[in-house]
């Protein structure tokens, strides 16, 4: 009973969907990793090709590419996924590290939202959240 979250960029428009998917289509993406190449039709989306992109745990973590596995772990970091060196000081200082917690590259049931980028398109059609909100 898999439920997740996905946001959907296509970089030709440069826009943005939210879909959710549960159960089977969302089983079709546990155990797939940062980087993967997807079908979207498992996804419920016929004729597209997605590349996994990040996403976030149950509790808001990032997911971060290096890092093997599926559980939270700490990290001793100085850039990437996960670390903004304005969080605890106004300006950023030369040579400034920090551990920071990330989830692990793999996704898993613990995941809640996954970031698709899409490669090919197929023939289902996205509908933006925002008419749809404007219409009702």
């Amino acid at each position: 009973m898999a439920e997740l979250k996905l946001t959907i960029n296509n970089p030709k428009t440069g826009k943005s969907y939210k879909q959710d998917v549960k159960d089977a289509h969302a089983d079709a993406l546990l155990t797939k990793e940062l980087g993967e190449k997807v079908s979207g039709d498992p996804l419920g989306f016929a004729g597209y090709e997605f590349e996994i992109m990040g996403g976030s745990d149950n509790a808001g973590f990032p997911m971060r590419s290096g890092l093997a596995g599926t559980g939270r772990k700490r990290i001793f970091t100085y850039k990437g996924v996960g670390f903004s060196g304005r969080d605890r000081w106004e300006h950023t200082q030369k040579g400034l590290r920090m551990k920071v917690a990330v989830a692990g590259q793999r996704i898993s049931a613990s995941t809640t939202q996954v970031n698709l980028k899409i490669l090919k398109e197929g023939s289902h059609v996205f509908e933006d959240a925002k008419k749809e909100a404007k219409a009702e």
